[in-house]
Parts: C-alpha cells; structure tokens; sequence
C-alpha cells in the first residue's frame, strides 16, 4: 500500500474518530431542533443567523458529548457500547480529545454570541450542566436525569432566542416540551441498557430498576409532554399558537407516544423500550415540524 493511501486511510479513521467523539448524528439533532425553535420566532428569517446558529449547536453540542467520554473514559471501557469509542481503545489520547473539545467549545459560543450574547450564555449554561454536574452524578444517583434534562432542552428554545435576542414565555414553552420529552426518551435508553450501565456501575433508571415503578414514571412523564406540547393552542402562550389541526396531529402524536411507553409497562421488555425510543424520536422530531408547518400554512 503507498504511502499516499495510508495517509487516506488514517484520515479517514480520524475523521470518524471525530464524529463518534462528538456523537455526529446526536449533535445534528440538536441543530435540527434550534432550527425549529428560530423558525418559530415571529421575526424575518436570515440565512447568516441559520449558519451561525447551525455551526454554535453542532459544535457545542458536539464539545459537550467530548467533554463526556473524558470524564467517562474509565466507565465507557466496561460497557460493551461504548467499548470501542477513540478514547478506551486508545486510538485517541485525552489530550487530543481535550484539545477538540476545547476547540468546539470555542467556535461554538463564538458562532452563537455573534448572535447575541444571551443566546450564547445559554449555549454555555447548557455544556456547564451537561459536563460539570450531570456527567459526574450519572454514578452516584438516577436524579442526574433530572438535571441531563435541562441542556437536553435547551436546543429548541435556544433558536427562538437567538432569533428575538430574548427570552419570554414562548421559548419557555418550548424548553418545557422538550424537558419533559427527555425523560421517557431518556428512560427508554436506559431500560434497553440497563445491564450495560449497571456493569460499569451507573443506574439511570428511577428506581435503579426495570420494574413497574420505572415504567410508571415513564408513562407520568409522556402525559406531561403531551399535555404541555398542545399548551400553546389556548392563548396563553404569549406569539406561539397552535392551529386546531396542529392540536390533532400533536395529539394523535402523543397518543402514539404514550401507546409505546404503556406497552412498555405492561410487557417491561427490552424490545418495547427500544421501540418507546425509537418512536420517542419520531415523536420529537415530528412535533417540531408541525408547530413550523402550523406556523407557515
């Protein structure tokens, strides 16, 4: 093999080592929900402001789910998932990995405070949660979920932000969704991974255990995002409205979400978590879509 093809095959590895230190596909949901959030804002739609806020989601997103598997080096070693990251197999060392990490975090709140300065300051709020107090309780206590919920909703709101340089009642109608969406979403994963998890010593599920109380709470929590996602359709919700028919789709939606997560209580199988999180994706991503849909029809 010549030494120019090596040289490709390594950048090639590298580049992949990247996205799965930034956990690409995860960090370009994020931008997909700030970019619903700015779509939503009753303001004129500019491109710069996309590219800015794309670019600030995806690398803070990005810095953070790094920052992550620093911390987490020593756990993501004993659990079969996350076994082969760059960082426990050794194909990247943590100062590299710091190094990136850095790296995203800059550029990240550089792209969002060109913005505003507020937008930024929740763009940095949200790695501080995510790195310095959610990532360290994982081990000691399930009600980290609790706080990994406040980042994890920050994304939808952060692109109303950073569309009116403000923060209202609206924008935190949207943080609401998508806090309360966390959990089943989140409990979903954890139930499908417990035995992973318990392996490395982390319990995520609220109870540390996938019994009928874990499940409950699971389904409590998809009845409060329900609940909170048709909100804006009674007037109390300051710019942001919902249609009847957006009230429809939304509802039809959540019926289904709940559907899932009922299953789940009734089975507690690993194969009605998976399919609770992978409708629970669906859910969020079409929910979005609707209230812009809803917006712009």
């Amino acid at each position: 093999m010549s030494n120019n093809a090596s040289n490709q095959i390594k950048s090639l590895i590298s580049l992949n080592d990247f996205f799965i230190l930034s956990k690409a596909r995860l960090s370009l949901s994020v931008v997909f929900s700030s970019l619903s959030g700015y779509f939503l804002a009753p303001t004129i739609i500019d491109f710069q402001e996309i590219i800015f806020l794309s670019i600030g989601g995806f690398f803070l997103a990005g810095s953070s789910n790094a920052f992550n598997q620093i911390i987490e080096k020593d756990y993501d070693k004993k659990m079969q998932r996350t076994k082969n990251r760059p960082i426990p197999t050794g194909r990247m060392s943590v100062t590299h990995a710091l190094f990136i990490s850095i790296f995203m975090l800059i550029l990240g709140l550089i792209s969002l405070y060109v913005l505003n300065p507020i937008t930024a300051m929740f763009g940095a709020i949200s790695v501080f949660i995510y790195t310095c107090i959610y990532t360290p309780l994982k081990s000691i206590t399930p009600l980290s979920v609790f706080l990994g919920a406040i980042p994890g909703a920050i994304p939808f709101m952060l692109g109303w932000v950073s569309a009116t340089n403000d923060f209202s009642i609206e924008p935190g109608i949207l943080f609401m969704i998508q806090f309360f969406w966390q959990f089943p979403h989140f409990w979903a994963i954890a139930w499908m991974t417990n035995d992973d998890y318990s392996s490395a010593g982390l319990n995520l599920l609220p109870t540390r255990k996938k019994d009928n109380a874990s499940a409950l709470q699971i389904i409590l929590y998809s009845i409060w995002t329900i609940v909170i996602s048709i909100f804006p359709a009674f007037g109390f919700s300051g710019t942001l409205s919902l249609s009847i028919v957006g009230v429809i789709i939304i509802l039809i939606l959540g019926l289904i979400f709940l559907f899932y997560g009922l299953n789940l209580y009734i089975k507690k199988t690993k194969q009605q978590a998976k399919k609770l999180m992978i409708f629970s994706i669906v859910y969020i991503s079409l929910l979005q879509i609707t209230y812009v849909f809803d917006k712009f029809i």
